[in-house]
């Protein structure tokens, strides 16, 4: 029996559109106004996934746009051809809706396991035996249009929502307790700050994927990543990308996660086919 990504890649290889002297350009947002570190290692991913694709579908060109927009304005571009050819977001149904999914969780679910930025002295909030309730009764910050504000609202968490931007800001003003944060994002984000730290008992795990998305009419770019991603896969190159990264490798570790409390909650966002995805586990980070 063919694994998923053999199939994927006979597929593609027989739906190959054929671009012998052409080149691919792959713009995508890089802002100099708001530079994210942590954007390295999917524009890295980028990189490698049209590398592996070369020889299938020819030469490419990456070029990154300085611009800054939040997310659902990006998306709105993409939608409409503008600007950009590629964004990569966590997904959900309305946003398979508009764009097309490039179905492969190429951040193996990360987004999905949150710790918490706190301000220093808040630590004594967050015992280690805390009930549930009395997490969701304290107030968490994220931001507007995130898909992390739906399903935490969904799961009956108080949510404080502001500007990507100005939320490490609104924490340390006291605009809310807490900010869940991606397991590999919280010490980039606070380096500088002595006033926060990341607090070192609890969890949040619900099913996060994060795809590279294109213009739905992009079916060229859609294939191509397909291809290169399934190619990594089974290569065992996207594991070892993920590994070695500086932005993932030892995260697990760093974020002390065998010693946390895990709350597990629902991801009411997902596609169908997104959750078919969810039994391959090659696809997704192994916490424990």
């Amino acid at each position: 029996m063919y694994s998923f990504a053999r199939v994927i890649l006979i597929t593609l290889l027989i739906t190959t559109i054929t671009h012998a002297n052409e080149i691919d350009l792959v713009r995508y947002i890089d802002s100099k106004e708001f530079p994210d570190p942590k954007q390295s290692y999917f524009v890295d991913l980028l990189k490698l996934t049209l590398e592996a694709s070369k020889d299938q579908f020819g030469e490419y060109q990456l070029q990154p746009i300085n611009i800054e927009m939040a997310q659902a304005r990006s998306s709105l571009m993409l939608q409409r051809n503008e600007y950009i050819d590629l964004t990569w977001r966590m997904t959900s149904q309305q946003l398979e809706q508009q764009l097309q999914a490039v179905y492969f969780p190429i951040l193996k679910g990360l987004m999905g396991s949150r710790i918490f930025i706190i301000s220093k002295d808040q630590q004594y909030r967050f015992n280690k035996n805390i009930p549930l309730a009395d997490l969701q009764n304290l107030h968490l910050g994220q931001g507007y249009n995130w898909p992390d504000t739906r399903i935490l609202l969904a799961n009956g968490f108080n949510v404080i929502q502001g500007h990507d931007n100005f939320l490490i800001d609104m924490l340390k003003k006291g605009r809310f307790n807490y900010y869940p944060r991606a397991l590999h994002e919280p010490w980039p984000e606070i380096a500088s700050d002595n006033t926060l730290i990341v607090e070192e008992n609890l969890m949040l795990k619900y099913p996060a994927p994060v795809f590279f998305f294109v213009n739905k009419e992009n079916k060229h770019l859609q294939k191509r990543l397909a291809f290169g991603l399934s190619k990594l896969l089974e290569s065992g190159r996207f594991e070892h990308f993920f590994i070695n990264h500086p932005i993932t490798s030892g995260i697990v570790t760093k974020a002390n996660v065998s010693k946390r409390t895990i709350f597990h909650l629902e991801n009411p966002l997902l596609s169908k086919k997104t959750k078919k995805l969810l039994a391959d586990e090659r696809l997704w980070i192994k916490l424990k």
